[in-house]
């Protein structure tokens, strides 16, 4: 009988061995995948080289289309002026008017409410989204 009692903790002692094998395997995983991460380049550093690359081209030129001096009519020119000039300028012009005169309506800031001066440039019209302004204004450009 004693010799089945040996058998037995012999037994027990080779699993304890195993499980301490197994941890030692799980300790030893988390720091290949921190190598791996450490090796890995940064997205960030990808995107500032490509950033730095675009930035050594040469400056964005403007539109010619919108540089080309424009005649106001006599109705705009009582506005921003009657010498010719870019679009740009004139909207620029035309802002500076609707500002000086406090014409942009106070509850919708998109509307503009037309004086005696900008009614006829607006077809008309006491009230005008600052989106159709434009449009209207174009026709007034040769």
């Amino acid at each position: 009988m004693p010799a089945k009692k040996k058998t037995a903790k012999k037994k027990t002692a080779k699993k304890k061995a195993t499980k301490k094998k197994k941890k030692a395997a799980k300790k030893a995983a988390p720091k290949k995948k921190a190598a791996k991460r450490l090796a890995a380049p940064k997205r960030g550093q990808a995107r500032k080289a490509a950033a730095k690359k675009k930035a050594a081209r040469k400056p964005r030129k403007p539109n010619p289309a919108f540089m080309k001096p424009m005649t106001p009519s006599a109705e705009l020119g009582a506005v921003v002026g009657d010498r010719a000039m870019p679009r740009t300028e004139v909207t620029k012009k035309l802002w500076d008017y609707i500002k000086k005169n406090g014409l942009q309506d106070s509850e919708n800031r998109r509307m503009i409410n037309a004086d005696e001066r900008l009614a006829p440039v607006f077809g008309g019209r006491r009230k005008v989204s600052m989106f159709e302004m434009t449009k209207l204004v174009a026709k007034h450009l040769k």
